[in-house]
């Protein structure tokens, strides 16, 4: 049994100041790039003969990502617009940049690079990793560097130049295997997104190795990425913006998200379904929950300043065992659980008692059996602070067998 159960809310008002409504205006800067189709009926004329004259000077029978670029294959078509829109459908510069990144995939071995093994299990889940899917379908990539940080494993990884391009090849890896479950058909699902935590970055030390990626990826992976998500910005991303601008094409920049520090679950749920968003950014994701198959949908909702929320699970029969999970993002609130028996004169029995949830910890997973017929109130209280949270919850019942009603 799963049903919806309606919220019940209790509101404190409170007035917004005007530098709270400013820093809240710019904490979410989404752009309004949208991901091209690829579908050639759909072109402009000039870009459609632009994508002629373009196959008509391949000569070579290569491929790319397992498609032919010689022929009549529609994945082809994809992959060369990708280089037509890279370089402002000036053919000869996307026949240059396509040669060029022919040239490297075979030196570089890019065709074969996922099944290796690079040694670098301890950042595989951590620094770059493919994590579910957003909204529309998009593989999403996570990066976060905050681990290097730790001296001795910043040299570890990057003590020399030998060192240095063995990341680099990990790095790739990483990002060819999101690639690999790409459509490559017009209408389809053809990038990728990526989320790159700023928290903790050693901006000065990672300059080399951030400089070498970005020129990599965008020589190498034109329109790969349909949006870029920045989380954590701290105060000085300005600067370091500032440093690898100039490697970015405006076509590129026009894709990125920016999230300051305390944002990350309200910027993420707006591209990542929260039981699709990692339970460290504020979601319900846990490592090896995507190994049992899709997750159950959450369902959504947003606990407004001044306000206590209570989510009530109706209908729960005697003996029936119900699991929850819930998360608030950016929490720092009170929370509590408790069954209230359906039956008069049965006392409500608390489960979780109320107490103060942290900003950095993780969501609730409990279950409870009943021993009579009720519902589950989950309280969430911010009447505390002014301001607006997302948040996501999720329950299952399973109802008492033949063997435990008897």
């Amino acid at each position: 049994m799963e049903t919806t159960s309606p919220l019940s809310v209790h509101q404190t008002p409170y007035k917004k100041g005007f530098v709270a409504s400013l820093m809240e205006a710019a904490s979410f800067r989404s752009s309004s790039f949208k991901e091209d189709t690829y579908i050639v009926s759909n072109l402009k004329p000039s870009e459609a003969k632009a994508l002629r004259d373009l196959k008509s000077k391949l000569t070579d029978p290569k491929s790319m990502w397992g498609v032919p670029l010689l022929g009549n294959d529609e994945r082809a078509d994809v992959i060369l617009l990708k280089f037509l829109r890279a370089r402002d459908f000036k053919v000869p510069d996307a026949l240059s940049m396509l040669q060029k990144c022919l040239t490297w995939r075979a030196d570089f071995g890019a065709d074969a690079i996922v099944e290796e093994d690079l040694g670098f299990k301890e950042l595989e889940g951590v620094v770059a990793y493919m994590h579910s899917y957003d909204r529309e379908g998009h593989p999403v990539c996570y990066n976060a560097y905050g681990v290097f940080k730790d001296k001795e494993m910043y040299e570890r990884i990057f003590g020399d130049e030998e060192k240095l391009k063995k990341f680099l090849r990990w790095r790739v890896q990483v990002l060819e295997r999101g690639i690999n479950v790409l459509h490559f058909k017009p209408g389809g699902v053809n990038s990728i997104i990526q989320v790159t935590d700023l928290k903790d970055m050693p901006k000065r030390e990672l300059r080399v190795a951030s400089n070498q990626i970005l020129s990599l990826f965008q020589d190498n992976y034109p329109e790969m990425v349909a949006r870029k998500v920045f989380i954590n910005v701290p105060w000085y991303f300005s600067m370091l913006y500032s440093m690898f601008s100039p490697f970015l094409t405006q076509r590129t920049k026009s894709k990125f998200v920016i999230s300051r520090e305390g944002n990350v679950a309200e910027t993420l749920y707006k591209f990542i379904k929260p039981e699709n968003v990692p339970v460290q950014y504020g979601g319900l994701s846990r490592p090896g929950d995507l190994d049992n198959g899709p997750p159950k949908p959450a369902s959504e909702f947003t606990v407004k300043g001044g306000e206590k929320v209570n989510l009530e699970i109706d209908g729960i029969e005697a003996g029936a065992t119900i699991t929850w999970d819930l998360v608030v993002g950016g929490w720092d609130l009170d929370y509590s659980a408790e069954f209230v028996p359906s039956a008069s004169g049965s006392y409500t029995i608390a489960i979780e008692k109320q107490r103060r949830i942290g900003a950095a910890e993780e969501p609730i997973h409990n279950s409870f059996t009943t021993k009579e017929g009720g519902k589950m109130v989950l309280s969430i209280d911010n009447t505390g602070s002014r301001r607006k949270k997302v948040a996501a919850y999720r329950y299952f019942v399973r109802k008492p067998s033949v063997c435990e009603a008897i």
